[in-house]
């Protein structure tokens, strides 16, 4: 399943910086200027889950895969963004394109580090991206108008149903909303239009407050007010210093654990940005375990075993039959396959089965 993380902000922010440590590569360009970032990077970046390394110790296999996610570092934005100022709607574009956006604020303060309107107010920062934001998205739903009123005229329902939605929509978006927070979001209506236009702020934000050192411990004020700020939004925050991540890339990680204790931190910002990122667009992972390959794979919450089966080959959900399924807890409680048999805790699961973070899964299913 793919999961895309559009990371966003202002110019100068830390973007890219952030981009660099979490692929823990230095492929994408960092620099004290705006628009360092000309074209959107992209990276897979596995998703940190201490149950595949329990589950290997166990196994013993041949390699082992994680759950991923693709971050896009896309190039800052500014003030007039939806009506071409800075780089414009070519990256807006770019944004549609992803599943969650991780939003980068500048918290902390240096004078040697440009702020393109001259001072740091988290809150304004952010305000200033989702309002340009909110601006494509409104161009967008008026095209769409234009268009669908022609085709309505013809008779066709789905054209008017999206125009009764865009009607919706359309003040709600003029009052510097989101899309997401719009009534009647789940409605027929509202839904199909939001899969036909990509709708930037119909998407799930999470807040990253990119601080200095010192801010790693206890909140400064710059990380209160943006934490305010987005719980007003109802979204998350994690605090983050990119800086210290990214010199941390080459260590091991025994050793980063021990330098981010010297700031304060109990762990990496990076890997809650990624299990954050994770859990925003409600996904899980269910697990196969054998000598060749210990394996997440990633499912929506919610999903029936057929489906999940369907996420390794679309004919094992064409073909189910049954699976064999062993708790995660089960597996390492009673050391594998074999002892959780022997113990009496496989159960054989048909095809309404909801499948559960953390499953030990083995498809049967007929060709």
């Amino acid at each position: 399943m793919a999961l895309s993380i559009g990371i966003v902000g202002l110019p100068n922010v830390g973007k890219s910086t952030i981009f660099n440590a979490l692929t823990r590569a230095q492929n994408a360009e960092s620099a004290n200027y705006p628009f360092c970032t000309i074209e959107p990077n992209k990276a897979i970046v596995p998703v940190p889950d201490k149950r595949i390394e329990d589950l290997s110790k166990i196994v013993n296999p041949e390699r082992v895969m994680y759950s991923t996610v693709e971050f896009v570092d896309i190039a800052g934005l500014v003030k007039g963004a939806a009506s071409g100022e800075g780089l414009g709607n070519k990256f807006l574009g770019n944004i549609r394109e992803t599943s969650a956006i991780l939003h980068v604020v500048r918290c902390f303060e240096d004078e040697d580090v440009i702020h393109v309107d001259g001072n740091i107010n988290p809150a304004r920062d952010a305000e200033v991206i989702e309002t340009e934001l909110v601006l494509a998205d409104m161009q967008s739903v008026e095209k769409a108008v234009t268009r669908y009123e022609k085709i309505a005229r013809g008779g066709d329902r789905q054209a008017k149903t999206i125009l009764e939605a865009a009607k919706i929509l359309i003040p709600h978006l003029d009052e510097g909303k989101p899309a997401i927070s719009v009534d009647e979001h789940d409605s027929d209506g509202m839904q199909t239009l939001f899969n036909e236009l990509h709708l930037i702020t119909n998407k799930r934000f999470i807040y990253c407050a990119n601080v200095d050192e010192d801010g790693l411990g206890e909140d400064n004020q710059q990380v209160k007010e943006l934490r305010e700020y987005a719980n007003n939004k109802g979204f998350d925050v994690v605090k983050i210093s990119a800086k210290i991540e990214e010199e941390m890339v080459n260590m091991p990680d025994d050793e980063r654990l021990e330098f981010l204790k010297d700031f304060g931190a109990d762990g990496s910002g990076l890997d809650v940005v990624v299990k954050k990122s994770f859990d925003t667009l409600n996904l899980a992972s269910y697990f196969t375990a054998g000598v060749k390959e210990v394996r997440a794979w990633t499912f929506e919450k919610g999903w029936t075993a057929p489906k999940c089966a369907g996420v390794i080959h679309t004919d094992f959900e064409k073909g189910f039959i049954r699976a064999e399924v062993i708790a995660y807890e089960e597996f390492i409680k009673h050391q594998g396959e074999a002892g959780a048999k022997s113990a009496g805790v496989m159960r054989l699961e048909g095809k309404e089965y909801i499948v559960a973070d953390g499953d030990v899964m083995h498809f049967r299913f007929a060709t």
